[in-house]
């Protein structure tokens, strides 16, 4: 038997997943020093798309509220995550961006991150590990699965080897976003994973959409990976990844060890319960097996924004069509990995297929980009009818024709009227009036009421379900008044 240790994704993966990364710091507060002292390898928490939604619809300054969970978890290293060639949006970012944000998070306290590219530019990704050693940072290199005619164990091995060939590099990360990988398979990929890691310890993070990734984990530890991805039950599961109670529970039962103090769990749980009831927000969710999420492998995040896409057309029941559209673009266009960016890439030009009733009659400014391989060499070709139907798009010829620029970080900072690179990072994410908002909302709040009796309960509903600018309601219990 072995020990196995956990790597805690209560505050990244969970919220991300299930509450559109919507966690505010106040949120979570309470429930750091527990995390903490639980045991985890480390606590991800942090990524740049969260930072854009904590500004945009929290109002809330994202340096703030990392500098406070960050205080209140000194003992456990706090992950953050990176895509290679981007933290603005779903295009590219300069390299001297990436560079910046890599050291503002270092600065700020984070020191162990996982770094992936879904087309594998390993020089980017090596030159943001090397920024991450200077501060003696771990680094997690990242092997994203997927299910394509393309993504054979060969492949996935000779990713591996590659990573794990780097100093720079700590630990392999093996990811299932869309949770589709089940044992059968596990067993003739995983090995070769294994092996091509070169006695680095392999980490495991698969999304539980079809309810596959806790015999994913526990087939997984015959196999050589230690480190395992799991969440506090409330954020787990679903979209999420199988929870911390759960594989606890599994791996003393199959005789392994681990450096767990269960005694922490329940604290982190009733705090999240309590706040997913207080706002309204999922908890403690579960998905059934669906096959045709093995075709489109859109990731739990990416599911709520196709929803949402079609909900502004008054289209909603339309979302099976937009699925089985999705799986037939992400084939046309040669199989990405369905992860951010090329999941919301592929699934926007699904919806857009439907939504006009052409295909490919209007095509995303990043999908051009795709097919000149602004993100890399793509897995497969594009189709030459689809990849036809993109480059005769009206924008395409401008977007091909134009080169990325590369200014340096001096540059950067005059552009963005700062010499303070966490404001920079701030001013690349979103638009000054966001910033503006964000101030006047004022310091970042360190708590978050929770709903403490019936007469509360009722009132969160009312606030819920009003969409007037005004209205009172009075009851025998309390009198409400609303109002914008």
């Amino acid at each position: 038997m072995a020990h196995i240790e956990l790597l805690d994704q209560t505050l990244r993966d969970g919220p991300q997943s299930l509450w559109g990364m919507k966690m505010q710091a106040g949120m979570a507060l309470p429930a750091a020093p527990h995390l903490d002292r639980s045991g985890f390898h480390a606590i991800d928490l942090v990524g740049s798309s969260m930072f854009e939604v904590l500004i945009r619809y929290c109002q809330e300054n994202p340096w703030e509220g990392l500098d406070l969970l960050l205080d209140a978890m000194p003992r456990t290293p706090v992950r953050g995550g990176m895509r290679s060639n981007a933290a603005v949006s779903f295009s590219t970012s300069p390299d001297a961006l990436m560079d910046a944000w890599m050291r503002q998070l270092n600065v700020h306290g984070c020191r162990s991150y996982w770094i992936y590219d879904l087309l594998y530019n390993v020089d980017k990704m090596h030159r943001l590990a090397g920024v991450a050693k200077q501060f003696g940072s771990e680094i997690a290199a990242t092997v994203m699965f997927s299910l394509s005619p393309l993504h054979t164990d060969e492949y996935f091995a000779k990713i591996t080897a590659e990573l794990a060939a780097s100093d720079d590099v700590d630990t392999i990360l093996f990811y299932d976003p869309a949770g589709v990988l089940d044992v059968t398979r596990l067993r003739t990929v995983l090995p070769g994973v294994v092996a091509a890691a070169a006695g680095k310890p392999v980490e495991f993070h698969a999304n539980n959409l079809l309810g596959l990734s806790g015999a994913a984990y526990v087939e997984s530890l015959k196999h050589g990976v230690s480190i395992l991805h799991t969440a506090s039950r409330p954020m787990a599961n679903a979209a999420s990844v199988p929870s911390t109670e759960i594989m606890v529970h599994n791996l003393e039962i199959l005789g392994h060890t681990h450096g767990i103090d269960t005694s922490r769990l329940g604290p982190v749980r009733e705090r999240f319960e309590a706040v997913g009831a207080a706002a309204g927000l999922p908890v403690n969710q579960h998905h059934e097996y669906d096959v045709m999420s093995l075709a489109h492998q859109i990731p739990g995040g990416m599911m709520g924004s196709l929803k949402r896409q079609l909900a502004d057309h008054g289209m909603e029941e339309r979302l099976s069509e937009v699925l089985a559209e999705t799986a037939q673009v992400r084939r046309e266009l040669g199989y990405p990995v369905m992860a951010t960016p090329f999941s919301q890439l592929v699934g926007t030009q699904a919806v857009l297929n439907v939504v006009t009733g052409t295909r490919y009659g209007t095509v995303p400014d990043q999908v051009v980009e795709y097919a000149a391989g602004r993100f890399g060499t793509p897995v497969g070709p594009i189709e030459p009818e689809t990849l036809d139907r993109i480059t005769g798009s009206p924008r395409a010829a401008a977007i091909m024709a134009a080169q990325p620029e590369q200014p340096t970080i001096e540059e950067l900072r005059a552009s963005h009227g700062t010499a303070d690179d966490d404001e920079l990072i701030l001013r690349a994410l979103v638009p000054e009036s966001d910033l503006i908002q964000m101030r006047k909302a004022g310091p970042v709040k360190q708590d978050y009421p929770v709903l403490s009796s019936a007469e509360l309960e009722q009132v969160a509903a009312i606030v819920r379900a009003v969409d007037r600018p005004y209205a009172r309601i009075t009851t025998e219990a309390f009198d409400l008044e609303l109002g914008r």
